[in-house]
C-alpha cells in the first residue's frame, strides 16, 4: 500500500521546533514532499539562519518517519532563506540590509552590549551575513568586544565608511574615529547626526541582519532612533530586578510608541553559579524579564547567567561565541539569537523593493 503523506505529516506532528514554537507542519516549513516507494524526500525551508541547528532537526525528522512501517529511507534537505520584513511607519529598509534589529535596556549596567556582541555572532556562525552598528556615542564598547581596539575604517570615495570586520561580522562605532579614552562632550544634535552618518555613511554589503546595540535610556537620541532607522524588529534586555526592569518596560512601550515591532525580552544576569563551589543564587531576584514578557504579550527569549567567563571572554576581545562556541554558555546565545531571528521571520515581509519604480516622462 505504501505511506502517504497524511501519515508523514501526522509522524512529524509531535515535533515541536524550539525556534518556530510549533511542529513542522502547521509551521508551514515543509516546502516539498516527495514519496517514492520506500524513500521519503523532504524539503525544509526556514526563514532564519540555523546552520548550527540542522543536523539535530535532521535526526529529529528522520527518526520519527523511519518508524513508519514502509518506509526504509529519508532523505532530508534544509534550505534558509532570510527575507526583508517590514519596518515602521513610512521607512524603507536600508539599501542592502535586510533586517535591522534594535538591542535595548533603556538603562546601562545590564549587559546589552555583551548580549549584542554575542547575538550578532551566533548569527553569524549560524551563516547569516550580519553587521553591527554601535550606537552608544558617549560610550563605544564593541571595538574592545570585537578585539579591535585602535582600528580605523577607510574610505575609498571620501564619502562613505567600509566597515571593520572581525570574527565573520563587520562593525561600525564612533570608538574607530577617536581615542579610546577620548570623551565625547557632544550635545544631542550632534549624537543624532553622528548616528545617522554611521548608519548611512556605512557602506554595509549586503547583509541579512544588522544589529544596532542602542544607548541607555529613552531619551532624545534614542527616540530619533527609533524613529528614522528603519528597524525591523526590537529586543529588550533587562535583569531580574525591579530597578532594571522600570526601564526596560520604558524602552518597550518607546518602541511600541514609534510601531516598531517587539520580538521578546531577553533576561541577563539571571542567576549566578559560584566558580569555586557550584552554588546557584538569584543575585539580581528571579523571573523579572520572563514576568514583564507576559505582562506585555511579547516572547520571552531566554536568560543568560552572570558568569565570570562571559566577562572575561568579551573583555579580552573574543566573545564567548567565539572563543567557546560549544559551551553551555554559547548555547544559551544561540537559543536567543534564532528565537529572534525566527520571531522576525514570522513578520510581515517587505514587498517595496519587488515593485517597479514607475517613471512618467513627456
Amino acid at each position: 500500500m505504501g505511506t502517504t503523506r497524511k501519515q508523514i505529516e501526522a509522524a512529524l506532528s509531535d515535533l515541536v521546533d524550539p525556534y518556530l514554537g510549533t511542529d513542522l507542519v502547521t509551521g508551514g516549513v515543509i516546502e516539498d514532499l516527495q514519496i517514492d516507494g520506500p524513500v521519503v524526500t523532504l524539503r525544509i525551508k526556514l526563514g532564519f539562519a540555523a546552520d548550527r541547528y540542522h543536523p539535530a532537526l535532521v535526526d529529529g525528522v528522520k527518526s520519527r518517519l523511519e518508524t513508519l512501517p514502509d518506509v526504509n529511507e529519508v532523505c532530508v534537505e534544509i534550505k534558509t532563506e532570510i527575507v526583508s520584513h517590514a519596518v515602521q511607519g513610512q521607512l524603507k529598509p536600508l539599501p542592502g540590509v535586510g533586517n535591522i534589529i534594535a538591542v535595548a535596556s533603556a538603562k546601562g549596567g545590564v549587559g546589552k552590549s555583551t548580549t549584542a556582541v554575542n547575538i550578532a555572532l551566533a548569527m553569524a556562525a549560524d551563516g547569516a551575513r550580519v553587521g553591527i552598528l554601535d550606537a552608544d556615542i558617549y560610550g563605544p564598547s564593541q571595538p574592545r568586544m570585537l578585539g579591535i581596539p585602535g582600528a580605523r575604517p577607510e574610505s575609498r570615495d571620501g564619502k562613505s565608511l567600509e566597515p571593520l570586520e572581525a570574527h565573520g561580522v563587520v562593525c561600525m562605532s564612533v570608538g574607530f574615529l577617536i581615542n579610546e579614552d577620548q570623551p565625547m562632550v557632544w550635545r544631542g544634535p550632534m549624537v543624532t547626526q553622528a548616528l545617522n552618518q554611521l548608519i548611512n555613511d556605512t557602506n554595509w554589503g549586503q547583509l541579512d541582519y544588522l544589529i544596532v546595540d542602542m544607548p541607555p535610556g529613552t531619551g532624545d537620541t534614542q527616540l530619533t532612533l527609533s524613529q528614522q532607522v528603519p528597524v525591523s524588529g526590537a529586543v529588550i534586555v533587562t535583569t531580574p530586578q525591579d530597578i532594571a526592569l522600570l526601564d526596560a518596560r520604558k524602552g518597550l512601550r518607546m518602541f511600541e510608541k514609534v510601531e516598531v515591532n517587539v520580538l521578546g525580552v531577553v533576561e541577563n544576569m539571571s542567576t549566578h553559579v559560584c566558580s569555586q563551589c557550584g552554588h546557584e543564587e538569584h543575585v539580581f531576584d528571579a523571573g523579572g524579564g520572563e514576568r514583564m514578557a507576559a505582562e506585555y504579550d511579547v516572547p520571552f527569549l531566554g536568560a543568560l547567567p552572570l558568569d565570570i567567563r562571559i566577562r572575561q571572554q568579551v573583555d579580552s576581545g573574543q566573545p564567548t561565541i567565539v572563543s567557546d562556541p560549544d559551551s553551555d554558555l554559547a548555547a544559551a546565545y544561540f537559543d536567543i539569537a534564532r528565537g529572534i531571528s525566527a520571531r522576525l521571520a514570522e513578520k510581515t515581509r517587505d514587498y517595496s523593493q519587488l515593485f517597479p519604480k514607475i517613471v512618467v516622462e513627456d
